[in-house]
């Protein structure tokens, strides 16, 4: 299982997130999306901070799903 956490700079400025797991014939394949618009302060994040905001956004939104998972996940 594995999150994968983006955000746009200078586009559509939204938080992307997204739950993956690794199929039989080792594709990864999305169980789950999320995206979220930033508000007018947070679109004023330097960038390292708004990268981190995405992996911390990502772990709550997927909390409930990575409190129970019987194998490791990455981010």
């Amino acid at each position: 299982m594995r999150i994968e956490v983006d955000i746009s700079d200078y586009t559509i400025r939204e938080i992307l997130d997204k739950i993956s797991i690794e199929c039989e014939d080792g594709k990864w394949r999305p169980v789950a999306f999320f995206s979220k618009s930033l508000n007018e302060t947070k679109r004023n994040y330097e960038i390292y901070n708004k990268e981190i905001l995405t992996v911390i956004r990502g772990l709550e939104n997927w909390r409930h799903l990575l409190e129970d998972a019987k194998f490791k996940f990455e981010v």
